[in-house]
């Protein structure tokens, strides 16, 4: 009889496989209106993400947003057209060379890009009406001029200077976040732990996975374009 694949497993929920819900407490995003000024209350550490927290506050209203390089208790951010690290504008108000994060994908969303400890983009270009950034990922992407973001760089940069030394270590940083790790490759695994178990000698059988299959079930091939063999 077969036996609940690793990604059902985890799907389901167990001791072994749960979120831990108290390390995401802090939803990451911006005030409905930004106006005036704001007061850092705050700067701490949060299980649930890789680079330290600021808790801002702006009138009656607080939100939390990933701290930036240089950024301290009691420190006043604005969020008009000066353009000093910690201030939230819109990517109309920001020169190009910049180094900016915490970028909205669409205008009043609260933030969807570059959340990662010491990472940040840089306004590459304006056309228009159009706002180019050049991403961490080397390429450019296009934003709406409204969209807001934070210029600077996220704190937290020497985070993968320092070496794990432990395998415990690694184990419940990725506890913390609900990552599978270690990973197994699926071919390694005993053919009632997997689909691709086993192999007879390692030749992997090709599965086509159902389009409407859920995400547990999804192993194999997901949405291949072509299947069988390529004719000359």
């Amino acid at each position: 009889m077969g036996k609940t694949i690793i990604q059902q497993a985890r799907g389901h929920g167990s001791f072994s496989y749960r979120v831990r819900r108290n390390a995401f407490r802090y939803k990451l995003q911006y005030a409905r209106s930004l106006v005036g000024e704001g007061t850092v209350v705050k700067l701490f550490h949060s299980a649930g993400h890789s680079a330290p927290l600021a808790k801002i506050k702006v009138g009656e209203e607080t939100f939390y947003i990933p701290a930036c390089k240089g950024m301290f208790e009691e420190m006043k951010i604005t969020f008009d057209n000066e353009v000093k690290d910690g201030n939230i504008l819109q990517l109309k108000n920001i020169p190009v060379k910049t180094f900016i994060y915490d970028i909205e994908s669409r205008p009043g969303d609260g933030g969807m890009f570059i959340k990662t400890a010491g990472s940040s983009a840089t306004v590459s270009r304006i056309i228009g009406e159009k706002i180019f950034v050049l991403m961490p990922s080397k390429k450019e992407k296009e934003f709406n001029p409204n969209c807001r973001a934070i210029v600077g760089t996220i704190a937290g940069a020497g985070r993968l200077d320092k070496p794990l030394v432990k395998a415990g270590k690694n184990f419940y940083i990725k506890k913390a976040r609900n990552k599978l790790w270690p990973r197994t490759s699926a071919v390694k695994m005993n053919a009632i732990d997997h689909p691709f178990g086993s192999g007879r000698g390692k030749r992997i059988k090709s599965k086509i996975a159902k389009r409407n299959a859920p995400a547990g079930a999804k192993v194999g091939l997901i949405r291949p374009s072509r299947t069988g063999r390529k004719k000359r």
